[in-house]
């Protein structure tokens, strides 16, 4: 009971503190790495491919049997006793005990190559693995990405419906004093409704984008939360100013292409292995035997070890296999392995042409977004002059209540349209750093 209840308690406090917990970026993605299934699985691939490797190897030894049995016999027999038959009954005991070796010497260099080929497997597999973590790693920047983004549009929202109350106070004072007409109230009201309504849409979403981000990593969305990053403003120093050194480090360095040539040699080696069908094969082969014969009838016999040393035996031999007609087994073994290297050749260019292709909708996308970014921070410029002068101007009873609402759903939506450039800027740069191997956390 004091297991159980130390138990219930540990789990209860961690618990406790991942709900407590703010996950950073950093942790996000070492716990998205550490307990992703898929990570895990091809983790586990690796270790079937290390155990082939082993078998691989193993396949250089002989083999080596040994064989013990004993059999029992019941039965009659005739015996003559003088001048007389007659029949007894008959009991025979023999044990056999037995040993062998085999040893392939030649088998037209198959074992060779299937021993370079769990090798080659085992490598690939690791590569596999790494592909995966950086497939991982980029989903879990982006969805932490997606938090802050919302959480930004979240703080825009409630700095909108804060201003909104300050502004329904004002017409209030302004309204009061007879400055302004009666009606003002209401479209001040009006539009402090629709702000309350634009925090609760933008609560939703921040909360939506925690939930995804929570699922990802697999944890439960009570009581998750990130720490929240101040992306602050970026820069044009962010963004690559050639494409060429991208796609020259991806070509060298992207696992999808290293596993894509790890396929060719793999292909290679297969047709190799097939070849090996049209080569004679020699095994050598070595056997020992003994065994001990007893049965009731007669009591001459030796006794059970002196017997087996008596009649063992030794037995060697070399045998030459040579592939004459295999109807046409060999032959098309060889020319399917052939067809296969030239589609991993095929798979390998492929990949390049995907892999650019990414590289080249990452960077124009990239270019795009940073223009997107600089036009947004202008706009806002612009519409934050604009609403401060509707704004002194409405203040004097020289501007109606709607166009002063009007100007500041220009501003609102300007104040969106950047926090959208920036986030998207922000996340198309990091694209390009993970083409280029860099770490996605800083």
């Amino acid at each position: 009971m004091k297991q159980n209840l130390l138990l219930t308690l540990l789990l209860f406090s961690i618990l406790s503190f991942s709900q407590q917990k703010k996950w950073s970026l950093q942790e996000c993605v070492n716990y998205a790495l550490d307990n992703n299934i898929t990570v895990s699985q091809s983790e586990n691939n690796i270790l079937l491919n290390e155990q082939d490797v082993i078998g691989a190897r193993g396949q250089f030894l002989p083999s080596l049997n040994a064989n013990l049995g004993h059999s029992l016999g019941i039965g009659t027999q005739r015996i003559d006793i003088g001048n007389t038959q007659v029949v007894v009954d008959r009991t025979t005991n023999v044990t056999n005990l037995g040993l062998g070796v085999n040893q392939t010497i030649f088998n037209g260099f198959r074992l060779t190559n299937l021993y370079k080929q769990s090798q080659l497997n085992l490598e690939t597999s690791k590569l596999e693995l790494e592909r995966i973590k950086d497939d991982i790693s980029l989903n879990v920047v982006n969805a932490y990405l997606n938090v802050l983004f919302n959480k930004e549009r979240l703080e825009t929202a409630i700095a909108q419906l804060e201003f909104s109350n300050k502004q329904l106070e004002q017409v209030q004072e302004l309204v009061d004093a007879g400055v302004q007409p009666q009606v003002n109230i209401y479209d001040a009201e009006a539009t402090l409704s629709l702000d309350e309504q634009n925090v609760t849409i933008a609560e939703n979403n921040f909360n939506l984008a925690l939930l995804s981000l929570s699922q990802l990593l697999q944890l439960p969305y009570e009581g998750f939360d990130v720490d929240i990053i101040d992306v602050g403003t970026p820069s044009e120093a962010l963004l690559y100013n050639d494409i060429s050194p991208i796609l020259d480090y991806a070509f060298q360095n992207r696992n999808e292409i290293k596993v894509a040539q790890k396929n060719i040699e793999n292909a290679e080696l297969r047709t190799e292995i097939s070849k090996s069908g049209f080569l004679p094969t020699v095994n050598f082969n070595y056997g020992f035997g003994t065994n001990a014969f007893f049965t009731n009838i007669t009591d001459l016999e030796d006794s059970f070890f002196n017997q087996f040393d008596d009649q063992k035996s030794h037995s060697f031999s070399l045998n030459v296999g040579i592939p004459i007609f295999s109807r046409f087994q060999n032959k098309t073994a060889v020319a399917k392995s052939r067809i296969q290297e030239e589609n991993s050749k095929l798979n390998l260019a492929q990949a390049k042409l995907d892999l650019e292709s990414n590289i080249q909708r990452a960077f124009t996308d990239a270019q795009a977004a940073l223009k997107g970014y600089e036009a947004a921070k202008k706009s806002l410029a612009s519409q934050e002059l604009a609403f401060n002068n509707t704004k002194e101007r409405f203040d004097i009873g020289n501007m109606a209540s709607f166009e002063l609402e009007q100007a500041r759903v220009r501003l609102i939506n300007a104040e969106s349209s950047l926090i959208n450039a920036k986030y998207d800027f922000v996340f198309k740069t990091k694209v390009l750093d993970f083409y280029m191997g860099k770490p996605l956390t800083n």
